[in-house]
């Protein structure tokens, strides 16, 4: 790495903190082993934020995160905060940074380990070997189309109102993010809506298939039904090498395939904006679990999803792939070693706490080191 990268670490709430501490204990054996430093600034979003400031986040967190070259976010979520006004929900926090920064691509692998394929409550026979990737559109569809709102009718009943918007532009652009990962995998995308009853999924078929024909005609590209799609993952996970998706389908398939590996302790995800003129490519890495709030401050969650998104971070944003597969080897060491936090505990395994094994994938990561 020719220079200092920026890095913007907001833990959030719950187990943000504690989970976000053992990647801090990553970043210190890379500066220690590795001679690799990045310049940190932290800060506060969600509960947190809500509680010093009154916002879950500031527009000064947002001006931070524009100027960091990558963001590592724990995760936001406080019970405390569940009767205040919609625009004060900790999880505005996460909205705003992916509207703001235009991060439009999520990427949400789901990769089973070899030491987890007994936890996953499917057959490991259906499982063992799992590697999807969910590219999920983020700051489109129903999450952010107009009009929206609730409204009070003549007659005094109340209506909820959400709108399913879809452009070209912006289906040609996750869609892009598809298929050039998919070049780097096993070269297959599996394009998922629901044209049958919805225009904007016609609208996302024909604007995909299109795409395909102009640039990515070497790419083996199906279509799918999201509520097909919910059930061959069920069915059938293997089948599937990249699924590219929009926002509410992504949202729920996304967390749907998680399940597949055992927990969502496992889980990293990246969501990436558009590179601009000086090549800088906006982009927030974090695990795609919540904010567990009935065990923070126990000790007890599992870090090897914020760790993981490390890992991504390095691969994605500072194309650092040696590091990145280094820390993904340690951690499919430790599990192959036995130990497991609650979430993924399986009968015969040695249970550790949250500290532990952020210790555990440091051993394995100087074993690494001394080849």
């Amino acid at each position: 790495m020719s220079e200092t990268k920026k890095l913007l670490i907001l833990p959030g709430d719950g187990i943000g903190p504690e989970i976000m501490r053992e990647v801090a204990r990553i970043m210190a054996w890379m500066s220690r082993a590795r001679g690799i430093n990045f310049d940190i600034t932290e800060d506060l979003v969600g509960g947190a934020s809500l509680a010093v400031h009154g916002v879950p986040i500031r527009q000064e967190v947002i001006d931070e995160a524009r100027a960091a070259d990558a963001v590592l976010f724990g995760s936001v979520g406080d019970p405390k905060w569940a009767s205040a006004g919609f625009d004060r929900r900790p999880e505005i926090a996460i909205l705003k940074l992916r509207q703001e920064l235009g991060l439009f691509a999520n990427l949400r692998p789901a990769k089973v380990f070899d030491a987890l394929a007994d936890a996953s409550t499917l057959k490991p026979e259906v499982v063992r070997g799992l590697d999807i990737m969910i590219v999920r559109e983020t700051v489109g569809g129903i999450y952010f189309g107009e009009p929206r709102g609730i409204e009070t009718l003549p007659d005094g009943s109340r209506r909820g109102i959400n709108t399913e918007v879809y452009t070209t532009p912006e289906i040609e652009r996750v869609a892009r993010v598809a298929f050039d990962l998919a070049r780097k995998r096993d070269n297959r995308v599996c394009s998922v809506e629901k044209c049958n009853v919805m225009e904007s999924g016609l609208l996302w078929k024909e604007v995909v298939t299109d795409l395909h024909a102009r640039e990515y005609a070497d790419v083996e590209l199906t279509h799918m039904l999201a509520d097909n799609c919910a059930m061959q993952l069920v069915r059938n996970p293997r089948q599937f090498d990249v699924i590219v998706t929009g926002n509410l389908f992504g949202d729920l398939l996304s967390d749907l395939a998680s399940m597949l590996t055992g927990s969502l302790g496992m889980l990293p995800s990246a969501t990436l904006g558009a590179v601009d003129a000086n090549g800088r490519r906006p982009a927030l890495y974090e695990p795609i679990h919540g904010s567990a709030p009935d065990i923070a401050g126990k000790g007890q969650a599992n870090p090897l999803a914020q760790i993981l998104s490390f890992a991504m971070l390095l691969r994605y944003s500072f194309n650092m792939l040696e590091d990145a597969a280094m820390i993904e080897t340690a951690v499919a060491n430790v599990l192959a070693n036995g130990l497991r936090t609650p979430d993924i505990m399986s009968p015969g395994m040695a249970v550790v706490g949250t500290e532990v094994m952020g210790e555990a994938v440091v051993r394995e990561l100087d074993k690494l080191q001394q080849g």
